[in-house]
């Protein structure tokens, strides 16, 4: 896979599978541009990229995210690929219990905050006559879990959201797909229970979390040129979870 010449922004880019994929557009020759919350952590993956573009940015915030959009264009002419995998697990409750301000911050999020980006990069990508999006979901989404009613009704609007836009640019070489990860050990894992850790471990065949440099690979094919004709679909990543 060729990225040169390509500029990629990622947003969750300065942890976790964010900063795998960024690493592994980088190896590939993509300039990249990181999106995150966290400038420290930000500081330190744009240092191990070579200088990497960063900028603070709530993804919740569409002037925020639409000012973010308007400087990487100014500074680097272009956005080719937008992987989206700024994201929070949130408060694991039944949905009898569950606190509405939590509920709708995680919609703000990981909902919201993925109509935000993809809204924000279309117009450039139509201008240029080519863009691959790719949405980080979770089969969460899929499938639900018990005591994540928030992060698995969000991850589901993701996929719909995906469907969604992929059908409409796709007469255009834009393709805008998403993939469903099981639970891999990131930082995310510290917003969880021990408990719930262990009940999503059970639920993976393969009897292990995902690695990020796993994730990444995939994605970053997703995020291909060579991945010209597939879009609004759902790439697995569930270690044989869902299979459908």
């Amino acid at each position: 896979m060729d990225f040169k010449g390509q500029v990629a922004v990622v947003t969750g880019g300065a942890q976790g599978i964010g900063r795998a994929v960024a690493e592994l557009l980088h190896a590939h020759g993509a300039r990249i541009v990181i999106w995150d919350m966290d400038m420290a952590a930000a500081a330190e993956a744009s240092r191990a990229l070579d200088g990497a573009r960063i900028d603070q940015v709530d993804i919740t915030d569409w002037a925020a995210v639409a000012a973010a959009r308007d400087a990487t264009l100014a500074a680097e002419g272009r956005i080719d690929v937008l992987v989206n995998s700024a994201g929070i697990a949130g408060l694991n409750d039944t949905v009898e219990h569950y606190p509405p301000e939590e509920f709708a911050r995680i919609i703000d999020i990981n909902l919201l905050g993925t109509f935000h980006t993809n809204k924000a990069v279309v117009p450039a990508m139509r201008t240029q006559g080519y863009g691959r999006i790719v949405n980080i979901a979770s089969i969460a989404g899929k499938e639900g879990n018990p005591g994540a009613s928030a992060y698995s009704a969000s991850k589901a609007g993701v996929i719909g959201l995906t469907k969604s836009l992929g059908k409409e640019l796709a007469s255009e070489d834009i393709s805008v797909n998403c993939v469903t990860p099981a639970a891999a050990r990131t930082r995310i894992f510290d917003q969880m229970k021990p408990e719930f850790i262990e009940f999503m471990l059970s639920k993976i065949p393969r009897g292990r979390f995902l690695e990020v440099h796993e994730a990444a690979a995939m994605i970053v094919w997703v995020a291909s040129r060579e991945n010209g004709f597939t879009t609004g679909a759902v790439f697995d990543l569930s270690g044989g979870r869902a299979t459908y």
